[in-house]
């Protein structure tokens, strides 16, 4: 079967596209306001740009034709934080998905231990083994759209903090300490599974 973007429901384009491009890595970002207030969102339309420099990408929806808070600050402040998520960070991520007052904050809700970043002013997540400190470098909203749109983002990595318990030799990561989560689609996830390698 073929479907044209254009003669179907956004619903639907929702649908196979959150479908079809699994699993999707989480970028779980903070963020921080001109008036000081902490954010916290996930965000799985997200990955590695580059990594000369090192770059990371992600996008965020409007609603109701409403920039997300995450959005206005990063545009405000021009610097957010990716704090990856694992396993033992599930639930807590999804409860910051939750839609709260903009004068609260996503940390207290979900129990989390916001931290200082060391170059930048938004915070970290503690409980969080990689995190990464990002400059915005450009944004991109994308055009004719029906529902509200999407922004592009993309950020240079200034910092990595990389946790010990999941570091190897050579700068490696343990998958077995790690153990990320992705996104599926609708409230499915999935965890790493069986891994197999194929030389280059």
């Amino acid at each position: 079967m073929q479907f044209n973007p254009n003669e179907i429901e956004q619903s639907a384009i929702y649908k196979l596209l959150s479908g079809a491009i699994i699993p999707r890595p989480i970028a779980w970002i903070s963020s921080i306001s001109e008036d000081g207030i902490d954010n916290l969102a996930p965000f799985s339309f997200f990955n590695a740009a580059g990594d000369d420099p090192p770059h990371i990408m992600f996008s965020t929806v409007q609603t109701n034709h409403t920039n997300k808070d995450t959005l206005n600050n990063i545009l405000a402040t021009k610097q957010f934080v990716v704090n990856m998520v694992t396993e033992a960070l599930a639930e807590q991520m999804n409860q910051t998905s939750k839609p709260i007052p903009y004068s609260e904050s996503e940390f207290k809700l979900a129990g989390l231990t916001p931290i200082p970043s060391i170059l930048i002013k938004p915070p970290r997540v503690k409980e969080s083994p990689i995190t990464m400190e990002c400059e915005l470098v450009h944004h991109y909203s994308l055009e004719n759209h029906k529902f509200g749109g999407a922004t592009i983002i993309i950020g240079k990595i200034v910092l990595f903090h990389i946790d010990e318990s999941v570091l190897l030799d050579d700068y490696k990561i343990n998958m077995e300490t790690y153990k990320p989560i992705a996104r599926l689609a609708g409230s499915n996830y999935s965890k790493l599974g069986e891994i197999f390698s194929i030389k280059r």
